[in-house]
């Protein structure tokens, strides 16, 4: 066996971001960006009102409350014509530019209207409520720098700057391939032997949660021909491929023969140091550069080697810096069980925050590499390094693989 780091050194090492190409900005989002991009203008392009009330001399409210006359009326959209003079007010909306003279607004719900005055009640300072060319960003300022990540307030930013496109490294194109004879995608009553492929959908939905686009390369027989057929299909239309099952050491365990053929001396097999998923086969192709993942073909343990090998390795391809999902040090409230065998043990649990405002483990879910319905409402894995294991009230590092659902439910 060799250890987790020593497997994930060698999966990670020779993968580099997908070449760049120029993307809308409409379909960039969750993209990484591979060329900066600068203001061309500065944010605000002009003085404006942060709030409904009045434009006003600041100097004119000096003294506490005043009554100014109102000398007109300016809306979002509108060019300020209109000179501010002592004594003077104008009605102005949020996003409205301030008029010359004015260098401060109050705010509607501080000002009593009479007539055509308005009765200002207390000191207004200068620029209260205004925002002030460039108080976002000036121009030819930086707005997203190489290895950014398009995100919907940073898209924003761009769009509103007149950005059309941006260079960005694509989303990585994700072949999935389920192996064994015994699978079936039928819907109906299920012959002798035969099992419904539950890898397949859980590994192209992972895909899709994790912004990459997910390719369905069908099920494939325990052959040679079947499989090598199905990753050339792969290699013509894939940045990565996975495959499920044959990389044991069972006779129909043929991926890792197969790769072995496709590619050469570069495809790596091996046995980690993890329980589940021990079984791993790790291929790069001399020619396309696609990487091959052979993960495990128990449901649980195809989970735990996606978020382990696979889904750092597509966020290299797609250009991201960061490559894992946020793993901390959580209080356990149940013990963590288990016996000395040399491997890394990762546990599905569901973990949320507690009253102290620490990450708490809650329940653990049932130990086995097919018991895939109980790992269902996991949002986290455990990393239980060997030993005899971990008792209530001590910690444990985890990944936390579903953030959306930290209240432990």
């Amino acid at each position: 066996m060799i250890p987790y780091e020593e497997a994930r050194h060698l999966v990670l090492k020779d993968l580099a971001p997908l070449v760049p190409r120029d993307f809308a900005i409409e379909d960039a989002l969750g993209l990484v960006m591979a060329r900066a991009v600068r203001a061309r203008e500065a944010s605000p392009r002009f003085a404006n009102s942060a709030m409904d009330g009045f434009a006003l001399r600041a100097e004119d409210t000096a003294n506490g409350e005043v009554r100014l006359r109102i000398a007109g009326t300016i809306f979002a959209g509108d060019v300020a014509t209109t000179t501010l003079h002592a004594g003077e007010a104008i009605r102005i909306m949020t996003g409205a530019p301030l008029p010359d003279g004015a260098d401060g607004v109050c705010m509607r719900e501080e000002a009593t209207v009479d007539g055509d005055t308005v009765l200002i009640q207390r000191a207004i300072e200068p620029f209260e409520y205004v925002r002030l060319v460039g108080d976002d960003f000036g121009a030819g300022q930086e707005l997203a720098g190489i290895g950014s990540v398009v995100g919907p307030a940073l898209l924003g930013v761009l769009a509103s700057q007149g950005v059309a496109s941006v260079l960005a490294h694509p989303r990585p194109r994700v072949g999935v391939l389920s192996t064994g004879n015994e699978l079936s995608d039928s819907r109906d009553d299920l012959g002798a032997g035969e099992i419904r492929d539950a890898n397949r959908p859980s590994l192209l939905a992972s895909l899709d949660r994790s912004g990459f686009t997910p390719v369905d390369l069908g099920i494939a027989a325990d052959t040679r021909g079947e499989i090598a057929e199905a990753f050339e299909h792969g290699m013509r239309s894939c940045d990565a491929i996975i495959s499920t099952g044959g990389v044991s050491v069972g006779d129909a365990d043929f991926v890792k023969s197969v790769l072995a053929e496709l590619v050469g001396d570069g495809a790596q097999s091996m046995q980690v140091a993890i329980r589940p998923g021990k079984p791993f086969a790790f291929a790069v192709d001399p020619t396309t550069g696609v990487p091959f993942f052979g993960l495990a073909g128990n449901p649980v343990s195809t989970l735990v080697g996606f978020e382990l090998f696979v889904r750092p390795a597509l966020r290299r391809l797609a250009g991201n810096a960061e490559l894992d999902r946020p793993t901390a040090s959580m209080i356990l409230d149940c013990p963590l069980p288990r016996r000395r065998d040399g491997k890394l043990n990762l546990v599905h649990v569901s973990v949320g925050f507690a009253n102290d405002g620490r990450l708490h483990v809650k329940s653990v879910s049932r130990l086995g590499s097919h018991l895939l319905h109980s790992v269902a409402a996991a949002n986290a894995i455990a990393m239980v390094p060997d030993g005899d294991g971990l008792d209530t009230g001590q910690e444990v590092m985890a990944m936390i693989i579903d953030t959306e659902r930290l209240n432990g439910r």
